[in-house]
């Protein structure tokens, strides 16, 4: 079996950094009634890059895996409901 590369760590473009530093800057003001600053949006999106990003692109990977399969299991009842009789 070939070996697989690691996986490399998820990066989010710019812009999608910048939309999410706003929603945990809304987070932040919403919920808790406490301004958040640009650094410390910074440090809590990294962290949420490092540490949460790989747990929910393998948790999605695992969903897809489960989905792919059930069709696969419909393909093979599917096949044969195609059948003819051959009276």
């Amino acid at each position: 079996m070939k070996n697989r590369n690691k996986i490399p760590q998820i990066r989010l473009s710019d812009k999608q950094k910048e939309k999410l530093n706003e929603e945990i800057k809304a987070f932040y003001l919403d919920e808790r009634g406490e301004e958040i600053g640009i650094i410390q949006q910074m440090q809590l999106l990294d962290l949420f890059e490092r540490k949460m990003a790989p747990i929910i692109y393998n948790k999605a990977l695992d969903d897809a895996k489960k989905w792919f399969s059930q069709m696969l299991d419909n393909i093979d009842s599917d096949y044969y409901a195609l059948y003819k009789s051959e009276e």
